[in-house]
């Protein structure tokens, strides 16, 4: 029977890659759209504003920037050391689209993919151009140089299908990925952000789960996705073949404002398995980007099923305004 014996957590924000003295070149952008920070929106100026007595004028110098910076590498070079002296033979990555694959002409709750590889293609100049400055950059360190088939495991990934079906999630299936509404051509960055900084490009054959954390109306409760996380690993359990497998939970923390005591609850309750704190952090809170703390969540609910207990690598929130804007990095393992 297939074993997990490793689950991993860590954020992918474009912040993880590019320098750090490129952070603010983001603020123009965060200074010109709304934001959801608990519950509610508010425009930059608003932001700034609430905020002011949290002194996060002292969070947003070169000194701490480049500081962060070095603890997000660090933490992403521990990852990708504990994959590979692990050496699992198949893995399981939970990631969300951020319509890379899908449009909002359709958009499922759920999606196991189970075809015979991912695609991986370069960026193209025109591609890049067109995306808000320091995100291009980010791109290169989440794609390939040469186009690149990833390998997936379609035998695993139909019989998760089959079995999550049979405990009433009704997934979507997928067997090749599309180009979605943003016309990127290339995996989606949730996942490639893992195949090439915590696989190392040394991608072992898996299968990639999809969450709607984003897109309403359908976006899945935390306590939906901790019980879809307690389905994925039972079926992964009754797999006949003997195998190790590894998990991968790619998003969050919080963003696009960085909220340390929403970031630190989730954490928390991580570490002790806390199913009821998990599911209850609020709809209202889980939106955004910070949204994508539902692939933590699922992934919980994979750990919290196959016995494993979780080790906090580091938590690094990074600021990139007065606003509060940025991105909180978070990194775990679960063996």
């Amino acid at each position: 029977m297939a074993k997990v014996v490793l689950g991993l957590g860590t954020s992918h924000s474009p912040m993880l890659s590019v320098p750090s003295k490129a952070w603010g070149e983001r603020v123009p952008a965060d200074q010109s759209i709304s934001h959801t920070f608990n519950g509610k929106e508010f425009t930059f100026d608003d932001l700034v504003d609430l905020r002011q007595s949290e002194g996060l004028e002292a969070q947003i110098t070169a000194q701490i920037w480049a500081e962060r910076d070095k603890r997000n590498q660090d933490a992403i070079e521990s990852l990708g050391d504990v994959f590979a002296e692990t050496a699992a033979d198949v893995g399981l990555i939970v990631g969300n689209d951020q319509m890379e694959v899908f449009s909002h002409d359709h958009v499922p709750a759920f999606a196991v993919f189970w075809g015979d590889y991912v695609e991986g293609h370069p960026r193209s100049e025109e591609f890049l151009a067109s995306l808000p400055p320091g995100v291009a950059r980010a791109e290169l360190d989440r794609t390939p140089e040469v186009y690149t088939e990833w390998p997936c495991h379609p035998e695993l990934g139909r019989h998760v299908i089959e079995n999550v079906m049979s405990e009433n999630f009704d997934v979507a299936q997928i067997t090749r990925l599309s180009t979605g509404e943003v016309g990127s051509n290339a995996a989606p960055h949730a996942y490639g952000f893992v195949y090439r900084r915590i696989m190392r490009d040394k991608v072992v054959p898996h299968v990639p789960v999809f969450v709607n954390t984003f897109y309403p109306p359908n976006q899945p409760t935390a306590k939906r996705c901790f019980e879809f996380g307690r389905a994925l690993a039972r079926a992964i359990d009754s797999w006949p073949e003997d195998k190790t497998v590894v998990v991968i939970g790619s998003g969050g923390l919080s963003h696009f404002v960085v909220n340390e005591p929403v970031d630190r609850l989730l954490l928390d309750a991580l570490a002790s398995d806390d199913e009821k704190a998990l599911a209850g952090i609020s709809e209202q809170i889980l939106q955004s980007g910070t949204s994508e703390m539902k692939n933590w969540i699922t992934l919980a609910g994979i750990m919290s099923e196959s016995g494993l207990g979780m080790n906090l690598v580091d938590y690094v929130p990074c600021y990139r305004s007065l606003a509060g804007t940025g991105n909180a990095m978070g990194f775990a393992y679960w063996r």
